[in-house]
């Protein structure tokens, strides 16, 4: 049975257990936090999101393509600006997949059922790598731009799969097939995978990491 949940599709994927700020200015997302405030229990100011595939966030047309598997967010920090737009923080809880967007409301409500990620044992040789990899990219960063993670590596494989997604520095097709891996294991091989390309990149083009050389995408803001 799927669940009634808001819905804020982004133009970037999210991941569990990793916290994200927006900016939430659009009238029916700006409906959707006033929405969230009517729940007296914090821990229920949920809301899910999905990447978009095609299309924008804002406008009269908006989000043409929707991922269907996203993350179950909830909302933890809210501050209201004068001109009735919010910054707001929300922590990723768990993976879902939407069923069916409904937009005829004041904001879009999606039908979502849980999509939880297996809790299955990962090999120490994949952690292993999964570590070397990412500790061999933010040296390679180090005289570039700031860390893009501050503090010590979580040691559960499946928060250090997603924290790994959630920083490594990838085009959103490959963000949104992390998310969608089968499990932690399979996610971090595909990670560690991807940061030794970045790295491969960045040895023959040392100036600027991969992502800002080749893989920039246009945007309309």
């Amino acid at each position: 049975m799927a669940d009634p949940l808001p819905m804020f599709p982004l133009n970037t994927v999210l991941f569990p257990g990793v916290s994200v700020p927006l900016t939430v200015f659009e009238d029916r997302y700006r409906a959707m936090v006033h929405h969230l405030l009517r729940v007296e229990d914090p821990a229920e100011r949920l809301f899910g999101s999905v990447g978009i595939r095609e299309g924008y966030e804002v406008g009269d047309h908006g989000a043409q393509s929707l991922y269907r598997v996203g993350v179950r967010m909830q909302l933890t920090e809210i501050e209201a600006n004068p001109d009735g737009t919010f910054e707001v923080v929300a922590v990723g809880q768990e993976r879902i997949q939407l069923d069916r967007l409904v937009t005829s409301g004041p904001f879009p409500v999606g039908e979502v059922s849980d999509h939880p990620d297996p809790d299955a044992p990962v090999p120490e040789s994949i952690l292993e790598k999964a570590r070397v990899a990412f500790t061999a990219y933010r040296a390679a960063l180090a005289d570039i731009r700031a860390d893009p993670y501050a503090g010590t590596l979580p040691r559960d494989p499946t928060y250090l799969s997603w924290t790994l997604a959630a920083v490594a520095p990838l085009p959103m097709q490959e963000r949104q097939a992390l998310l969608e891996a089968e499990d932690a294991a399979v996610r971090l091989v595909m990670v560690t995978d991807l940061l030794r390309s970045e790295l491969r990149a960045m040895n023959v083009i040392p100036s600027l990491p991969a992502t800002e050389v080749a893989r920039t995408r246009w945007s309309p803001n």
